[in-house]
């Protein structure tokens, strides 16, 4: 009779890697929606059981959070979701300054009428999501206010900045899940659709401005308290 965890030799290595891609993305998700909570530990043994997998294809997935700097692995202790402090909090926001400007000047440059329609259309996402009730909307709104800065940086054009701009967003959320005091905002979304106007005008000092000042507005919310404990399965939902 097999076991219930399946070794990475096992199993041809393509599967093996998309085993570890489910696993990845659902802790991704869950940290990136709030909830895992900084500082929460990643128990190998655990995840392995809830996605029937080995401990090996485990940590394969706890790995690549790593190198996103999701989660922080520590000799002889285990996995433990990031839990970013003050100073690197600031130095997120700061790259986050240094970065999203050039983004939105190329994403002006670029941008077509498909484009702005899909970035319309992502407006509407999110204030769809605003009007909802419930912990899962909530996740909807964090989700989807992330997912409008990736938009752009999609737009913009740049393979290396998207996937820069992928760590820098999901480490704002880990930032503002662990100080923010009231996370994605109706104040948010309309600082995107201000953002969104300037650039179909391609008014790129007004757009630029939009972006640090949308920034600042995020940042200014924060306030270094901590989140409570919760348990690895309520979070992924298994």
């Amino acid at each position: 009779m097999e076991t219930a965890a399946i070794k990475l030799g096992e199993i041809p290595a393509k599967e093996a890697e998309q085993r570890a891609v489910v696993i990845s993305d659902a802790l991704h998700d869950a940290i990136v929606e709030r909830r895992l909570p900084p500082g929460m530990k990643l128990v190998e043994a655990e995840i392995g059981a809830l996605f029937d997998v080995s401990r090996t294809i485990v940590r394969t997935a706890l790995q690549e959070l790593s190198f996103l700097g999701l989660i922080r692995i520590e000799r002889n202790r285990g996995a433990f979701v990031a839990k970013p402090s003050p100073e690197e909090a600031r130095q997120i926001f700061d790259a986050r300054r240094l970065v999203e400007p050039g983004i939105t000047m190329d994403a002006i440059k670029r941008a077509t009428s498909d484009d702005l329609a899909r970035l319309r259309n992502h407006l509407k996402h999110e204030s769809e999501a605003m009007n909802q009730r419930g912990l899962s909307a909530r996740r909807i709104e964090i989700r989807a206010s992330g997912d409008f800065h990736l938009l752009l940086a999609s737009i913009a054009g740049n393979f290396i900045m998207q996937r820069f701009m992928s760590e820098l967003v999901a480490r704002s959320s880990l930032v503002i899940s662990l100080y923010g005091q009231s996370g994605a905002s109706s104040c948010g979304h309309d600082d995107h659709g201000e953002i969104v106007e300037a650039i179909a005008a391609k008014n790129a000092s007004k757009a630029v401005a939009l972006t640090r000042h949308h920034i600042d507005h995020l940042e200014a919310d924060l306030n270094y308290r901590t989140d409570e404990a919760i348990e690895l399965r309520q979070a992924l939902s298994l």
